[in-house]
């Protein structure tokens, strides 16, 4: 498994480089926009067999517009939830006859839109923001390092279960782990980078070592209910596309919105 995870850490990393760092964001928006379609046919999978073929059509087609719409046109975000609901509701009326599958379709299709298209599309805002492609970076380097970091502490000195029901093998001391993981690799990136100050990018390594691993457990959480270990098969010895943007997911956001802060202060 080791060797697995290896492999395909060393075909995906180069890959992740070339997007961040040689991409325009209008390009990035593109990849991100495929990355997207591929969780959500995962995330809609964890909902086992309440997903029709014409359901699954709507929320990838509505989840790519909203997504498309947070991120060219966020002020406009708003009417655009509101188009999808009435799509939504319309849908069901013209085809739903089981009464008892609406209320679960309706929560799982909602569910799916907001937690990844909305999410995902600060993933873009970030790279189209000032010195983003670095910004970008440093998120990626402070998840990883943080993620890799967590494991090896808590393998090592994991004694104490930080949430034992949704993920068994996380400990207190892995959390901790991580967190310093995450400073470490954020003020060397702050040495070495000299468009971005120490102390922004450590405050940025900071907030990524706190809710990174939030976003890995709530995904925990999903597979859990879903009674499933992996979320798909997409990256040999990874899992799949969400178990790859689960810390992600919940970093991106929180770092989008402190470098909107940082912009704002200065």
């Amino acid at each position: 498994m080791i060797k697995q995870r290896i492999l395909t850490a060393l075909i995906v990393l180069p890959l992740l480089l070339f997007v961040t760092l040689a991409l325009d964001s209008q390009w990035v928006f593109c990849v991100t926009a495929g990355v997207l379609l591929l969780a959500l046919q995962e995330a809609m999978a964890l909902f086992e067999g309440l997903f029709s073929r014409g359901a699954r059509g709507l929320t990838l087609g509505a989840g790519l517009g909203l997504f498309t719409v947070a991120v060219w046109w966020p002020a406009q975000l708003l009417l655009a939830l509101v188009l999808a609901l009435l799509l939504c509701a319309c849908y069901l009326l013209s085809r739903y006859q089981c009464f008892e599958r609406v209320l679960p379709l309706l929560g799982a299709v909602s569910f799916c839109w907001l937690y990844l298209p909305l999410l995902l599309s600060s993933l873009v805002l970030l790279h189209a923001a000032p010195h983003g492609r670095l910004w970008v970076l440093l998120v990626l380097l402070t998840t990883m390092l943080s993620d890799s970091a967590a494991y090896f502490v808590g393998s090592a000195w994991g004694r104490r279960r930080l949430a034992a029901r949704i993920s068994p093998k996380k400990s207190i001391e892995g959390a901790f782990g991580g967190l310093a993981g995450a400073l470490l690799g954020a003020a060397f990136f702050g040495a070495v980078v000299p468009q971005i100050s120490w102390l922004a990018a450590v405050g940025a390594g900071l907030l990524a070592g706190i809710f990174g691993p939030l976003g890995d457990l709530f995904e925990s959480l999903l597979k859990r209910a879903a009674g499933v270990k992996d979320s798909g098969h997409l990256f040999p010895g990874h899992g799949g596309m969400l178990d790859r943007l689960d810390s992600l997911l919940f970093s991106f956001p929180v770092v989008y919105l402190y470098v909107l802060w940082l912009t704002g202060a200065s």
